[in-house]
């Protein structure tokens, strides 16, 4: 979760990057497994049973001993790297950005209709979606990341510049859903992050939160998130794993899934997700939070 601001930029625009970069690469090394398994639980079109774990999570590995297993949840390292890393300095410096220029031009606007606290509150979530939306330009490293975690035969021995060069614009696929998923994911993120330090926690100015308050608001803002968006992440997800010669529309991976799988495989990999939502964000918001001013008394 990107740190809230509510009033004008306490650091530098280098310190958010090597901050957030910082705390984007320690977040990887940690949860890039997790990360793994939930995508191949969502990618696996067969049901699922506790016999079947083991193939689907491990793979080829799935008799292999303890490490080597451990090992094969780490594919596309460097793509995951390349993807979080720009992810996270994207998500730390935007949000707060999109916050500033919402809350300097449409503050009376959002006061007006919302009233003041809420609309505070709205600002923050509208700042979100915004930033969600952007994130669509990241796509192609989340798309190679993906395919490495789940299909890995599409590369091939292909290296990236070649994948870039031969494929174009197919690693954007999927980016209608993917700004779909972003928007209200990342409008309920932040926003119930911001009702939850207003309305439960009694928190008015969000950067002054103590790491207890920004604990419990990150972990309710990052529910919200992950269960409003999961549907449309599965769809994303499908779309995204297929070879690159082989288009997948949308609509077709929806009618397939509810046929084959029924409605709740649209949450399939949402419990893995969840389970790691609380240390995931609580590592990667202190992390931020104090690696941020930390290099701000620098540069």
């Amino acid at each position: 979760m990107s740190p809230p601001t509510s009033g004008k930029s306490k650091e530098s625009g280098t310190a958010r990057i090597l901050g957030s970069g910082a705390s984007g690469v320690a977040e990887l090394l940690v949860f890039h497994p997790v990360d793994t398994v939930a995508k191949r639980l969502m990618s696996n079109k067969a049901k699922v049973s506790f016999s079947a774990l083991s193939p689907i999570i491990f793979r080829d590995y799935a008799t292999a001993s303890l490490p080597k297993k451990l090992l094969s949840l780490f594919p596309g390292l460097g793509y995951a790297a390349g993807y979080k890393v720009s992810q996270r300095i994207y998500k730390f410096g935007g949000q707060p950005w999109f916050n500033e220029i919402i809350t300097r031009n449409y503050k009376d606007e959002f006061t007006r209709v919302f009233g003041e606290r809420k609309g505070k509150m709205m600002m923050q979530a509208t700042a979100g979606s915004l930033t969600g939306i952007g994130e669509v330009v990241l796509l192609p490293l989340d798309a190679l990341k993906i395919k490495r975690q789940v299909n890995p035969e599409a590369f091939r021995g292909r290296g990236v510049l070649r994948i870039f060069m031969e494929e174009g614009t197919t690693l954007y696929r999927g980016w209608g859903w993917t700004m779909a998923r972003n928007a209200p994911g990342s409008f309920a993120l932040f926003g119930a992050s911001a009702v939850t330090k207003e309305y439960a926690l009694g928190v008015t100015d969000y950067s002054k939160a103590t790491w207890t308050q920004n604990f419990i608001a990150s972990i309710a803002g990052a529910v919200a998130s992950i269960t409003i968006a999961a549907p449309l992440d599965t769809i994303k997800t499908r779309i995204q794993n297929a070879n690159f010669e082989h288009k997948v529309p949308g609509l077709t991976v929806v009618r397939d899934l509810i046929r084959n799988e029924g409605p709740t495989a649209f949450f399939k990999g949402l419990t893995p997700k969840i389970l790691v939502v609380g240390p995931k964000l609580v590592f990667s918001y202190t992390l931020a939070q104090s690696l941020i001013p930390f290099f701000g008394k620098y540069v």
